[in-house]
């Protein structure tokens, strides 16, 4: 049949495919489809991708060239003798999918009345003598009936699977109550007699068209996962279109975890129960998938926190590498509460087990861990851990959202009451690498949260001033050292920065701090802060800094905060509280900033500057007050992160929040 379709090709005129396509696109089409013929029974899904480029069907438009190519592409699909006869069934519901959901007018004006005269090639392919075939033809269908009558006829017990899930699918799009009632007749059916896995595809199934979570099958897809006997039988079976090669059981649970989505604190219990199973029956790839499945959850539902803790922390000695990894990252996120652990973490600081897709070591998270549950076995050794995998390298390679390793500034940041223990060996890599090392930026944060303690480190602090990589960070840790470090001030007026004049700004205010000019900083400050022409740049939150000293500048910060944007107003609030002592109307204009999020907004970097500020004024509205009440009770982490920074930032917004409701009532 490749030869006919090449004769066929051939017997359209040239010129009418370039007077409609294009030169271009006419040639390279004919090159393609030629290409494919010729190879025949030894083409590959490779050979396919010239063809794919000419019609581009994720493009969201389908081209003339598309509906020029179609009836050669369907013959090239029916022929037994073509290789690629999958990829070109696949090129099939990709191009059909692509004119279900193009934009009006994305689609070629011909393309409806060439894809109806294919119509009955095309549902040739649901009874093709291969299984492939028939399996990855299953979109082009298009209703319910088709698909029952394949239920009916198929044999195969992978093909038959996917006809389950698709039945489901069309189930959901039908608006046909009586199709709808037929594929429930069928997935009921399943249920009560099939076998172990098409059980849990029938509970797939009837989740696309039914509402609500399958809460009612939760016991039958827990024995049926859990079961070790049945895992080979998910790959053998489960096929979904558009995915190369079968999902394994891991995959299935994913895909099951998602049906809850709707119901958390069930996907909880399901989770749970899956972690319990394969700590029965030693099934470590089920509990590295499960526990994975409960992370997801944990970052997205605090209180998740309860029902995994106890379960990470028996999890430790599993003989498992990956659940061992995954396991301490989950206590170690946990922080304080992984305190009852802390032995059982000790004992694998040294454990070199991991996992083959994330990165760092057993011992690198029981080490972290250790350090959120404030044990002070962590910190031999815990700089040079954290500095190894930048050691010769620019930066770690690592997926957001997976257990990975923490950044080395959410680590030891949080640490400056050891910093007479872990300064020394940070002065000493930044002293080898400081300019041009990865982790430069990163200590010189760490300096500047350790504050004072940090100001044995001068002399490498220093030494940064002149590259204005660094500069900027250089000059806010020495700030943060205080008085200790009132020697720099020279060398801190005269670094190198970036952007000027606006980070002149900052290095006068520094500069001042460190025991320089007050008067000088606040002339060159304040005048900034009066330009008209650029108010969303003045350095308004420097200005405060001055109190009373600043108040010639009152006015003008007043102005701003009832005419600065949305940036600006709040932090010249907190600077005309600082300049005036009144709470007024600085406290009710950083109270603006809390309901948004109250309302399921997700501007935290605000919120948080609003109740750091609001802490500092001592005042708080009772309107206030309940609006963080409200927020407080969140069963969701208050933090746009959904890594273990959620668990990070929620933590401390939340104490931000409690800090607030302390104070005093008015």
């Amino acid at each position: 049949m490749a030869r006919t379709v090449i004769e066929a090709w051939d017997d359209v005129p040239g010129e009418r495919l370039e007077s409609a396509l294009g030169r271009g696109p006419a040639v390279e089409l004919r090159r393609a489809l030629r290409a494919l013929a010729r190879k025949g029974a030894a083409a590959t899904g490779e050979d396919c991708d010239p063809l794919f480029a000419c019609v581009a069907p994720g493009t969201g438009r389908v081209t003339p060239v598309a509906t020029a190519a179609l009836p050669f592409v369907v013959a090239l699909a029916r022929d037994p003798g073509m290789g690629a006869r999958v990829t070109l069934v696949r090129l099939l519901t990709g191009l059909s999918a692509a004119a279900a959901d193009a934009a009006e007018g994305c689609v070629d004006a011909g393309w409806h009345e060439e894809w109806r005269r294919r119509r009955p090639g095309l549902l040739a392919l649901l009874a093709d003598r291969l299984p492939e075939v028939r399996r990855e033809a299953l979109p082009l269908a298009e209703d319910v009936g088709v698909l029952l009558e394949r239920w009916h006829a198929e044999t195969d017990p992978g093909v038959r699977l996917s006809v389950l899930l698709a039945l489901g699918t069309a189930a959901a799009g039908s608006g046909e109550t009586g199709a709808v009632e037929r594929v429930r007749g069928v997935v009921s059916e399943v249920l009560r007699t099939g076998a172990p896995v098409m059980r849990v595809a029938a509970v797939h199934a009837r989740a696309a068209f039914a509402p609500g979570p399958p809460a009612g099958e939760l016991d039958l897809l827990v024995e049926v996962l859990s079961h070790p006997a049945v895992r080979p039988r998910f790959e053998a079976l489960w096929h979904v279109p558009d995915v190369d090669g079968p999902l394994t059981r891991e995959d299935v649970l994913s895909r099951t975890v998602a049906l809850f989505e709707d119901a958390p604190q069930t996907a909880l219990s399901f989770v749970v129960r899956l972690v319990d199973a394969a700590r029965r029956t030693g099934d470590g790839p089920l509990c590295r998938a499960a526990l994975d499945e409960g992370w997801r959850l944990l970052v997205a539902m605090p209180s998740a926190a309860s029902a995994l803790l106890p379960r990470a922390g028996a999890l430790l000695a599993d003989p498992d590498d990956g659940v061992r990894y995954r396991a301490a990252h989950l206590l170690a996120a946990l922080g304080a509460r992984a305190a009852p652990y802390a032995d059982e973490l000790a004992a694998l600081l040294d454990d070199p087990g991991g996992d083959e897709f994330f990165e760092g070591t057993v011992g690198d998270h029981a080490r972290w861990a250790l350090t959120r549950a404030g044990d002070r076995r962590a910190l031999p050794e815990l700089v040079e851990r954290l500095h190894a995998p930048y050691r010769d390298a620019h930066s770690r390679a690592y997926s957001h959202g997976d257990p990975r390793p923490p950044e080395v500034e959410d680590v030891l940041a949080p640490l400056g009451a050891h910093a007479e223990v872990l300064l020394p060996e940070v002065r000493r890599l930044l002293r080898e690498d400081g300019k041009g090392g990865a982790l430069t930026c990163a200590f010189l944060c760490v300096l500047q949260a350790w504050g004072p303690a940090a100001a044995p480190a001068l002399p490498e602090v220093v030494a940064l001033l002149d590259d204005a990589r660094y500069s900027l960070y250089a000059v806010d840790a020495l700030v943060a050292m205080g008085p200790a470090a009132a020697s720099a001030g020279p060398a801190v007026r005269r670094c190198a920065v970036l952007d000027p004049p606006h980070n002149q700004y900052r290095l006068a205010w520094a500069a001042w701090r460190l025991g320089g000019d007050r008067d000088a900083a606040l002339r060159l400050i304040g005048e900034a802060v009066l330009d008209e022409e650029e108010p969303h740049t003045a350095p308004v939150h420097l200005l405060g800094d001055f109190g009373p000293a600043a108040a010639p500048y009152a006015d003008r910060v007043r102005q701003l905060v009832r005419h600065g944007d949305d940036w600006l107003r709040p932090r010249a609030a907190v600077a005309l509280w600082s300049i005036t002592g009144e709470p007024e109307p600085g406290a009710s204009v950083l109270e603006e900033e809390l309901p948004p999020v109250a309302h399921g907004g997700d501007t935290y970097g605000g919120f948080l500057h609003a109740l750091r500020a609001l802490a500092r004024i001592g005042t708080v509205s009772p309107a206030a007050r309940a609006v963080l009440r409200t927020v407080r009770g969140f069963d969701r982490p208050l933090s746009t992160y959904r890594d273990y920074r959620a668990i990070l930032q929620d933590e401390t917004i939340r104490s931000a929040i409690d800090d607030v409701l302390a104070l005093p009532l008015p």
